[in-house]
C-alpha cells in the first residue's frame, strides 16, 4: 500500500500498518469485458474494484443532489460549498430517507445503464436489484462501520447476491471507505456459525419476545456484526485489509459472504457513499428488500423460533 502519514482507525483502533497486514485493493477494471474472467477473479479474490468504471459526471451530478439536501437539512457548514460536504460540528448523520427518496439522480446511478449491464454481463441473464437503497453520510469524524458479513442481513433468498458499494465523491484515506479482509470469502469454514446466522430471527419463548413483535426493541441479541474489533479479528483469520483512496466513478462490488468493513472518518467532511445489491431475476429474493416500501428490518421482518 501507498505510504501514509495518516494513522489509519477503524472503530476508534489504529489499524496495523505494516505490509503483512495492510494492502491495496486489486483492480479489476480490465476485465470489464470478460465475464468468464470476471467470475474467476470473483471467486478467487471475493470482490472486485473496478476503477473509474461508472461516468464520473454521473456520480458528481448525485453528489450534487445529495449535498443540496444535506443543505437543506441544515447539516453543511455554511462557510463552504455545500459540494464540498464539509460537515457541521457535532452533526450526525442523517435519516437515510431524506437522502434517497425520490433522488433521480440516484437511482438513474444505481439501477440502469452501465451499473445494471455489468450485473447482467457477470452473473449471465437479466438482473433485478433490491428496491431499498442504503446510503452512508458518515459526517467528519464518524466511526467506522464493524466488520460484517451481508448473508446474515439478506440471506433468506438466493445467496447469489452482490452488493456494490458506490463512493459519491473521492474518497482519500482521511474520509474512510470501504475494506474488503483478503481471502476472508474462503473462511466458511471457520465463520460457519455466524454465516448461519440470521439477524432478524429471535426466540419467541423469551420475556423481550413481546418488545420484538412491537418493534419497541430492534434486535433481542445481536445486531449482526462479526466483530467489534477489526484488528484481532484479522490476527485471527488471517490476510490483510484491503482498501484504497477512491474516486468518483469507482464501484467495489463482493458476496455475500465477504467479511467487510470502513475506515473512520478523520476528515471534517462527510462520506457520501452507498449500498445497492443485484442478482439473477430467476432466482428467490429476500422479502425484506422488495416492493415499494421493503420491510426491511422492521417488524414484518422478523422471524420467530422456538429456542
Amino acid at each position: 500500500m501507498k505510504t501514509t502519514a495518516l494513522a489509519l482507525t477503524s472503530l476508534g483502533m489504529p489499524l496495523n500498518a505494516s505490509a503483512a497486514a495492510l494492502g491495496d485493493l486489486r483492480s479489476s477494471t480490465e476485465l470489464v469485458d470478460n465475464p468468464d474472467a470476471l467470475r474467476a477473479r470473483m471467486r478467487e479474490d471475493g470482490y472486485l474494484f473496478l476503477r473509474g468504471y461508472l461516468d464520473r459526471a454521473e456520480v458528481l451530478e448525485v453528489r450534487d443532489e445529495i449535498t443540496r439536501r444535506l443543505a437543506d437539512l441544515g447539516l453543511l457548514d455554511e462557510d463552504s460549498l455545500p459540494i464540498e460536504a464539509v460537515s457541521r460540528p457535532g452533526t450526525a448523520a442523517p435519516d437515510m430517507d431524506a437522502i434517497t427518496a425520490r433522488n433521480v439522480p440516484l437511482e438513474k446511478l444505481l439501477y440502469s445503464g452501465r451499473m445494471t449491464d455489468f450485473y447482467a454481463k457477470f452473473l449471465g441473464g437479466p438482473v433485478r436489484h433490491y428496491d431499498f437503497t442504503w446510503f452512508r453520510a458518515m459526517p467528519g469524524g464518524g466511526r467506522g462501520t464493524y466488520p460484517h458479513c451481508d448473508v446474515v442481513y439478506m440471506g433468506r433468498g438466493t445467496r447469489n447476491v452482490f452488493t456494490a458499494w458506490t463512493p459519491i465523491g473521492d474518497v482519500p484515506m482521511e474520509i474512510g471507505g470501504l475494506m474488503i479482509l483478503e481471502n476472508s470469502h474462503l473462511q466458511a469454514d471457520k465463520l460457519r456459525r455466524y454465516l448461519e446466522r440470521d439477524v432478524d430471527a429471535y426466540c419467541v419463548n423469551r420475556s423481550d419476545a413481546p418488545e420484538i413483535e412491537s418493534g419497541r426493541k430492534q434486535w433481542q441479541d445481536w445486531d449482526g456484526r462479526l466483530s467489534s474489533d477489526p484488528v484481532s479479528l484479522r490476527e485471527k483469520l488471517g490476510g490483510r485489509w484491503l482498501t484504497t483512496e477512491f474516486q468518483a466513478g469507482d464501484v467495489l462490488t463482493f458476496t455475500m459472504g465477504t467479511v467487510h468493513a470502513s475506515l473512520d472518518n478523520q476528515s471534517n467532511r462527510f462520506r457520501l457513499s452507498s449500498d445497492s445489491r443485484y442478482q439473477l431475476a430467476s432466482e428467490p429474493v429476500d422479502e425484506r428488500w422488495v416492493g415499494e416500501k421493503p420491510v426491511g428490518h422492521g417488524v414484518a421482518g422478523k422471524k420467530g423460533k422456538v429456542c
